[in-house]
Order: structure tokens, then sequence, then C-alpha cells
């Protein structure tokens, strides 16, 4: 059963109300977000583009624009090397327009999944040499490529990196960390330990978007700047990016932009996906079109989702959304199958047991451990590591949950890997099949979570009565979109909500729809969009199989059950009625 946490954040909750003139809920949410101060709470309510951070704060900004003018002027050939992500697509099609905003001679290579791996290869960069290429330029990656960094500049290449994932270390006897940076021309990374910028968290496509600001700075070109933002806020969004700070700001200005989009692709693709551009949220971006894009990466080659963003024929938008959505349908059928796989796997060998799930499906498309990985982390409540065999050796992904720094737990056991690389929540990794079994062994023996670290918890904002929500009060919460990580939609409870009648609703039966009551005389319309079985199971538990199959019958019940929940509009036919979101139970 998952523990109910309520906050406990201290503040006068009713002056913060009475100076920004919103709910003293709305405060109270506000400060369980740790938005502290006038300034904060500003920025938080009203934050735009004039409240982003200046490029230059970011270390080696100076150096990689010097660079990069100087090519430019020389009519130097610059290739963008990016990444097969979204976050790599997006960062490489923004460094591409404006480099050749600047006049660039400017060509992108995105390196194939299977063919190439991760990153910068020494392939790679023989391949520009060989064309005459005299700079290279990565982004969402590179950073974890020194070797290879200093291959190309044997080769007589120039590198500048963009990238935003952790700086590879060595740790001394003592504890103490020798941070392993390339030779390159200019390293721009805010996980730099030497960089002072305010906002670590970015992805690789927002480092992009400030070098293509400070390289523009003193020319006119807000346009430009403006379909840019759009593209890093979608990046934003997919490479899970928490949304706090000039993060939120990004999403939440990228997101007024995607609205009315210039960009053919983008339009085609929310056209595809049964999106109105009108209603956009982060929530579109993160479950519907940027998994279209990540699918592409995954089952053929990411080029194509370039050349989607790239676009300037509708037509040729369109086809390539078409394709791109039906990619993603296929991703979809196959990581059904593989989340069965690994989930057979875990219960035949006992591996649920561990603190850190290893999981090696030999079969599996490689393009799906990461995705394989989350659903597991999510059923089991563990970090999860999802190996699959490729065509050189072993390769996975992980995710992991909060308090577990899954690339510091990586770098303990790095003997492991021949390649890895990450951040906190997220990792991918190379290594030989022969290392699969002392990789699981020494990941959980160097494991210091506890018990209490992997129960589930929900994070209840405000234990706040059902009569309480007015239409007004559910218009004040878009104030805090755009939701998304680091930034949750609001959770609410409520004890001893009463069940009077339900039935199941949907296309595919998967939802359900039931009528409650507070006991204080209000009524209201209540879905839930999780797991039936389990709830039904829950609702057997607690008031007899009798009751229950009188629920979905159509008769008049009363099964009193703890919520959390979310409220509201539900619009219907031309109506609208406050409609509670059920999350949880108890």
């Amino acid at each position: 059963m998952a523990q109910w946490l309520i906050a406990a954040k201290r503040a006068d909750f009713q002056a913060i109300a009475d100076r920004y003139k919103i709910d003293p809920v709305i405060a109270r949410l506000i400060r369980n977000r740790d938005v502290i101060g006038d300034e904060a709470i500003r920025k938080y309510l009203k934050g735009g583009k004039k409240d982003m951070y200046a490029p230059l704060l970011l270390k080696d900004m100076d150096k990689a624009v010097k660079v990069l003018k100087e090519k430019i002027a020389s009519g130097a050939r610059i290739r963008i090397i990016g990444d097969y992500d979204a976050d790599g697509i997006c960062a490489s099609y923004i460094l591409r327009k404006g480099l050749e905003v600047c006049g660039a001679k400017a060509d992108t290579v995105i390196p194939h999944r299977v063919k190439d791996g991760y990153g910068l290869n020494e392939a790679l960069l023989e391949e520009a040499a060989a064309e005459g290429i005299d700079t290279v330029v990565t982004c969402d990656n590179g950073i974890a490529a020194a070797a290879q960094i200093a291959y190309g500049r044997q080769l007589g290449l120039t590198v500048i990196v963009t990238d935003h994932h952790e700086v590879p270390y060595e740790e001394g006897g003592d504890g103490s960390r020798r941070y392993l940076l390339p030779e390159a021309a200019a390293v721009v990374d805010p996980k730099r330990e030497d960089c002072s910028y305010p906002c670590k968290n970015i992805c690789g496509a927002v480092v992009a978007y400030k070098l293509i600001q400070q390289l523009l700075a003193g020319y006119n070109e807000t346009e430009v700047l403006d379909e840019l933002l759009e593209i890093a806020a979608f990046a934003t969004v997919c490479d899970l990016m928490e949304l706090k700070d000039e993060n939120r700001i990004i999403v939440k200005c990228g997101l007024e932009g995607m609205r009315d989009t210039r960009n053919l692709g983008l339009k085609a693709l929310m056209e595809v996906c049964g999106i109105e551009p009108g209603k956009l949220s982060a929530y579109h971006i993160g479950f519907v079109l940027g998994p279209c894009m990540n699918a592409t990466g995954r089952l053929d080659t990411a080029k194509r989702a370039l050349e989607l963003l790239q676009s300037r024929q509708k037509a040729e938008a369109a086809k390539l959304a078409a394709e791109l959505k039906g990619l993603n349908d296929v991703r979809k059928e196959m990581t059904v199958k593989g989340v069965e796989e690994a989930v057979a796997h875990i219960e035949a060998e006992g591996l649920q047991k561990d603190r850190v799930l290893v999981v090696y499906l030999p079969k599996v498309h490689e393009s799906l451990a990461g995705i394989i990985a989350g659903r597991i982390r999510e059923k089991y409540g563990k970090p999860a590591f999802v190996l699959t065999k490729g065509e050189d050796g072993v390769k996975g992904s992980g995710r992991s949950i909060e308090g577990y720094h899954m690339y510091e737990e990586m770098t303990k056991c790095k003997e492991c890997f021949t390649k890895y690389g990450g951040h906190k929540m997220a990792a991918g990794l190379s290594m030989e099949e022969k290392d699969v079994g002392i990789f699981r062994e020494r990941i959980n023996k160097k494991c210091r979570l506890t018990q209490e670290d992997l129960e589930e918890k929900i994070h209840i904002d405000v234990a706040m009565p059902l009569s309480y929500i007015t239409r007004e009060l559910i218009g004040e919460l878009e104030l805090l979109e755009p939701f998304g990580a680091g930034n949750g939609k609001p959770v609410f409870a409520q004890k001893d909500v009463h069940i009077l009648s339900g039935r199941i609703i949907g296309k595919n039966r998967n939802v359900g729809k039931y009528s409650v009551t507070d006991g204080g005389g209000n009524y209201y319309d209540m879905v839930y969009f999780g797991d039936l079985e389990a709830f039904h199971g829950f609702l057997v538990q607690k008031a007899g199989k009798y009751m229950v199959n009188r629920l979905y019958n159509g008769e008049r019940v009363d099964i009193p059950v703890s919520i959390v929940y979310y409220p509201d509009i539900n619009r219907y036919g031309g109506r609208e009625s406050i409609q509670i979101v059920m999350k949880g139970y108890r």
C-alpha cells in the first residue's frame, strides 16, 4: 500500500494570495513547489522570455561563439553531429537553422542507433575529415567522448562540444573527483563543475539554443529565435527535464508559440495525431508527439524526424508526419510485447527481490530498452536496467527513481562497461555479454537504497474537501501550467467519499465513471483512468462481491473510500460540469 504524505510547508498563504490576487490554495501549491520569495513567485506566475538567463553565463560560450564566427567568416565547412532521440534531433535542427541564418556552410549527421551507437565515434570523424569538414559541433553528446575528440584533433578537425550530460570523472582514494573534460576548442555543458549557469538541468536542445542566441546577438532575428525556442521547449518536455526555473519559462513560452507555429513539420505532426494546436499542452508533447519523433530513431533513422522539422512543403511535411506516426504505432505494439517478456523474466528468475533490476532480453530490439526500463521501474518502483543483444555486444538503458543517482551509481562499477553515460534519472551503456551477471551483482551490492526508499509514496499537496472546488479555482489551477517533471499536476485528497453508482465506459472499456457524494449533500461525477481490475479488487475487499456487482449493474450502493484526486471541467455535448479525476484510493 502506497504511503500518503501530505505537504506541510509553511508560509503566510493568505498574504501571498492577497498580493498576487490568487486563491490561498494556489498560494499553498506554489509554496509546495519550493517557489519562495516575491521574485521567484513573480517569475513562476508571470515569467517570460526576459527572465531567461544570458547565454554567456555558460562556461566556454564565449569561446564557442568566437570560434564559430571565425569559421563562418572564412567559409569553413561545419558539421553538426547530434543524437537519435527527440532532444538530439531538436538540438541538431536548432544548430543547423541558426548557423545557416548566420551564413554558415553547415550540414547535419545524426548517428544511426544500431550502426553507430550513441555519440561521437572514430568512423564519424574520419568521414567528416574525408569529406572536407573543418569543424564539428556536437549537440546532446560529446562530453564523454574525450578519446574520440583527441582523435578528431589528430585528423585536423576543430571540435566544439555542446552537451548537457554528466561530466565523466575518476574518484581518488579520498573520495575526491577528477573531472575528465574533453580537450575541445570549447566545451559548453551546464554540468561542468566550473560552470555557474543558474539552471543546471537544461536539455541538449536548450544548450544549442543558447549558442545560437549568442551567435545572433546584435542581429534582428527575433522571429528565428522564437521558432527555435519552440523546438527547444519541445525537447525539454521530451527529455523529461524538470519544469522548474528557466525550463518552465522555456516550455511556457514555447507552447504559446507552438499553438500558432510556422513550422510545417510540427503542424503536420499535430494534425496527423488529432491534436488541436490551440489546445496543445506539455502532455501532448510528452505522450503523443514526442514518441512519434523518437520512434523514427528507434526503428528506422532519426534523419526522417529531422527532415520533418526542416520541411518546406506542406505535402512533404504531411507525408513524413504520417510515416512517423505509423512507426510509433508499430513501436507501441513492440513495447507491449517487450514489457510482457521483461515481467515474465523477472518473475521466473526471482529478480523482483533485487533493489536494482537488471533484465537481459537478448531478442528485444535494442531501441526499446529505455521505454521498457521505464515501464519496469513504474511496475516495481525500483531503478531498472534493460539490456539487449546488439551487433557488438550488449547494449542497454536504465531508468531511475528519486533518491538513486543512476550515473553516479554506474560509475561505482564502471569496469563492467565498455561505454556508458547519462544523468541522475536515465543512462545508456554498452558491455560485453559475459559481464551481464557481474553487473547485476555489483550494482545491487553497492546499492544503498533502503526498503523505505522503495516504498511508493504519493505526495499530496492539500487535503481539500470536494466542496471547496469551484470553476474559478479550476481556472486558477491553469496558472501552474505547464505540468510535467518537477512541476506535477497538484494532488488533493479527501477521506470518506461515498461511491453511489458506477459504470465502465470508453472505446476499450478501460475507464471507470462514478457518481459520488462527500456526505455533505454535494454530488459529483468522478472518473478513474487507472488499473480498473485492481480497483475492482479493492472494492470487493472493502464492500464484498455482492455490493460491487450491484454497483456495476446500475443499482445504488454506498461504498466509502478515501481518494487522491484532481478537479477538472468535463466538456461534453456543449455542456460543462465539474468532474473529479481520481488518481489513487485507499
